[in-house]
């Protein structure tokens, strides 16, 4: 760990963001299941239904990815937590675009979860250099 990671993990800004994203997460898709969940007429179901649990699967994973960034010691594996940090991030907000196009009323959420992943974004930016 660097001398400037906190001792206690959950003080990290960037930590407390990750954890917010993931209850946004989840809020978000409980609104977005109770209108997608409905067959359509043909007895098929939405397919965008399942976006809404990847959502929740990628922000799940937020946190634990930052906490095994902070932990390792090897610079290398720490660059591979940081790149999957990156990753969950940016299919975060693919996933909230294609949300957006369901036949849903909680679609009208998804941009306030577009902007905590930018100011997201920005956490990690700062949060990379101290490592």
């Amino acid at each position: 760990m660097s001398t400037n990671t906190p001792l206690n993990l959950s003080e990290l800004p960037i930590y407390q963001k990750a954890l917010e994203i993931f209850a946004l997460s989840q809020d978000i898709s409980g609104y977005l299941n109770y209108d997608l969940s409905e067959l359509k007429a043909d007895g098929s179901e939405d397919n965008n239904i399942y976006f809404s649990g990847d959502i929740i699967q990628q922000s799940v994973s937020l946190a634990p990815e930052i906490l095994n960034a902070e932990l390792e010691r090897h610079s290398e594996k720490r660059h591979k937590h940081i790149a999957s940090l990156r990753k969950l991030t940016n299919r975060l907000y693919k996933n909230s675009y294609r949300l957006e196009r369901s036949n849903s009323n909680g679609k009208d959420f998804l941009p306030i979860l577009r902007s905590e992943l930018k100011k997201f974004k920005k956490l990690q930016s700062s949060w990379m250099l101290t490592l």
